[in-house]
C-alpha cells in the first residue's frame, strides 16, 4: 500500500490533543529555517496583490495546476531566508509558510477536518511558555491557529475555482526561463506555466465581466505584473553569491 504524500515541510503531522499535549509549546521567536531549502511554495489567489511585488507568480504543471511563489532560482535555495533562519525584513511571507507547523488533515471519508501540528517541527518544544492548551482548553495560540487555518482552507477553494477557470479558458502556457548571471553562471527553470497575456486579451467581453464580478480579473493582472519580479531574484542571487 502506497503511503500518502505529505505536504511540503510536513514530516509528522498529528492531531492536537489536550491530554497528550498539555506540556507542549510553540517557540515564540519565529524561525524560517524549515523553508530555506525550497525555491517555491503554494500561493493563494488572495495573496497575489501582495506577492506580485516581490515574487514571480507561476502555476505548476499537471492536471491540478496550483499557483506558486518562486522564491529562488536554484533548486533547494530560498533567497528570502538567511543562514540564521530569518525571513528578509520588509518582504511578504506567504501564508503557506506562516501556517506551519499547523495544518488541517481530512478524515478518510473527507467529512471532517482536524487541526494538526507537525510534531517534527523545530518550533514545537516541551514546556508551557507558549502552550497549545491551558487548563485542558485550547489556548489563544491554538484558537488563533485554528481560525487562520480555516481561512486558508476557504481561500484555497477560491483559488481552485480561479485556476480551473483559467485552464478551461485555455490561457495556460508552458514556459521555461534561461538566465545568465553576471558571473557567467547559467540557470534554467522549467516545468511551470504562466497565463498567456495575448490569449487573455482575446477573451470575450462577457467573460471579462464575469471574471470581474468574481474577483478574478485583478488576479490575472497581478500575475502578469509579477513577471517583473524575476529581476529581483537575479539581484538577490548576485548579492548572495
Amino acid at each position: 500500500m502506497t503511503e500518502p504524500t505529505l505536504p511540503l515541510f510536513y514530516k509528522s503531522p498529528r492531531p492536537l490533543v489536550a491530554a497528550r499535549d498539555a506540556d507542549l509549546s510553540l517557540r515564540t521567536e519565529p524561525n524560517f529555517a524549515f523553508a530555506a531549502t525550497t525555491n517555491s511554495v503554494p500561493l493563494m489567489a488572495a495573496e497575489f496583490p501582495a506577492a506580485c511585488k516581490q515574487f514571480p507568480i507561476l502555476f505548476s504543471e499537471g492536471p491540478t495546476a496550483q499557483p506558486v511563489a518562486l522564491l529562488g532560482l536554484r533548486s533547494g535555495e530560498n533567497l528570502f531566508v538567511d543562514a540564521n533562519g530569518a525571513w528578509e525584513e520588509g518582504t511578504y511571507i506567504p501564508a503557506y509558510v506562516r501556517r506551519y507547523p499547523f495544518i488541517f488533515l481530512e478524515s478518510e471519508d473527507g467529512a471532517q477536518l482536524t487541526l494538526c501540528v507537525d510534531e517534527a517541527a523545530d518550533s514545537v518544544v516541551p514546556g508551557r511558555d507558549n502552550p497549545f492548551f491551558v487548563d485542558g482548553q485550547p489556548s489563544a495560540l491554538t484558537n488563533n491557529a485554528l481560525e487562520f487555518v480555516k481561512e486558508v482552507q476557504a481561500q484555497n477553494l477560491f483559488t481552485t475555482q480561479f485556476v480551473e477557470a483559467v485552464v478551461a479558458a485555455g490561457l495556460m502556457s508552458e514556459k521555461r526561463a534561461d538566465i545568465t548571471l553576471n558571473n557567467g553562471e547559467r540557470l534554467s527553470l522549467a516545468g511551470f506555466n504562466v497565463i498567456d497575456e495575448a490569449a487573455f486579451n482575446r477573451l470575450p467581453a462577457e467573460t471579462l465581466v464575469e471574471w470581474r464580478d468574481r474577483g478574478w480579473l485583478g488576479l490575472v493582472y497581478a500575475h502578469l505584473i509579477s513577471v517583473s519580479s524575476w529581476s529581483g531574484l537575479v539581484d538577490r542571487l548576485a548579492l548572495r553569491g
